[in-house]
């Protein structure tokens, strides 16, 4: 492999927004020559990168993307430095005047901005559909912009409410055994959507919108016979919704209202010949005009980097079971 070299000087030099760059012990450093299989020296402001060709040009990129982050203070860690080298690795998309597009969503307390591509297709789809599926592992952003997206439309009063929707079906365990009533038992699996409300509206605001029913949270099974208007309806965890529930909640949609459901196919719970209404719902809806579908995989994830890597291996696994059972039905295509 060719190697390639490169000199970076990176201005202005101040001494403060290097140390933050490098972190301590050159911690910083020596993660992005790690994660990008570069090597890097440094002395006061100048940089030296030496690998491949791609490494060197993604090092520079990332190098200038964290030293503006230093501009406004920002202390730079392992999950931030994750978090730019996947902007650069996953550029937004191009308008159709070919120039990259930055998208933010502006939330009461903060402004939020994709982490790559198709994040960003994503939060553009939901700008622009009534209705979007968005299938794909954990740690992709999946419901984390949904939500920023309904917070945004209800700030600006283009809903009156929020629907948080899940249905009743957890990994092993039983609702039956947990106290209180139905949206009790259901409550705590709804925390990570509470958990972004909070850092975008507030606790106590969320709360008083709670009270209010502004922001309501719904079991799938109680959608039945109800038409949400002016909302914006977010169905988490539909993989787990069976294929009668997935008709009877996409039927709801009322006017003025906005729909998004988020689900990951290879995590479904449900008992064993139960037919996922996201799975059937992807093959049916897809192509369907006003409806969207983001796709993500592991290398959307915006999660700890071992989140990736613990995603794409079972992915891999699921792969090579695939082909063992493809194996297995070719050399005894009768069954026996």
């Amino acid at each position: 492999m060719n190697q390639h070299t490169l000199d970076l000087n990176l201005n202005p030099d101040d001494s403060r927004r290097l140390a933050n760059l490098c972190g301590q012990f050159n911690e910083n450093i020596r993660q992005i020559e790690k994660l990008l299989s570069v090597a890097i020296r440094q002395r006061g402001n100048w940089f030296q990168l030496s690998g491949s060709q791609a490494a060197v040009r993604d090092g520079r990129a990332l190098l200038e993307s964290l030293y503006r982050a230093t501009e406004q203070g920002e202390l730079l860690n392992a999950s931030l430095i994750q978090l730019a080298l996947q902007e650069i690795s996953s550029p937004p998309p191009e308008s159709a005047g070919g120039k990259t597009t930055a998208v933010f969503i502006r939330t009461p307390r903060l402004s939020i901005k994709p982490r790559s591509r198709q994040q960003a297709a994503y939060v553009h789809s939901i700008a622009r559909r009534d209705l979007n599926f968005a299938i794909g592992p954990a740690g992709t952003g999946k419901t984390y912009l949904a939500v920023a997206r309904a917070v945004e439309a209800l700030a600006a009063e283009k809903v009156s409410r929020i629907v948080l929707v899940r249905p009743a079906v957890e990994a092993g365990e039983k609702l039956g055994f947990l106290p209180g009533d139905l949206i009790q038992k259901i409550d705590p699996y709804l925390r990570p959507l509470y958990d972004a409300l909070y850092e975008m509206l507030g606790f106590e605001k969320v709360n008083r919108l709670v009270e209010k029913n502004i922001i309501e949270v719904a079991p799938l099974a109680y959608m039945r016979g109800r038409t949400l208007n002016e909302s914006f309806i977010i169905l988490d965890e539909s993989q787990n919704a069976t294929a009668a529930q997935m008709k009877m909640f996409l039927t709801r949609i009322g006017v003025s209202s906005r729909v998004v459901v988020t689900g990951d196919v290879t995590q479904i719970d449900l008992p064993a010949g139960a037919r996922s209404g996201l799975v059937q719902a992807a093959r049916i809806l897809q192509g369907v005009e006003g409806i969207g579908f983001t796709w993500f995989t592991s290398r959307d994830v915006v999660r700890h980097q071992l989140v990736q890597a613990i995603v794409e291996a079972y992915e891999d696994f699921d792969q090579s079971r695939i082909s063992e059972l493809r194996e297995q039905d070719a050399q005894n295509p009768d069954g026996q």
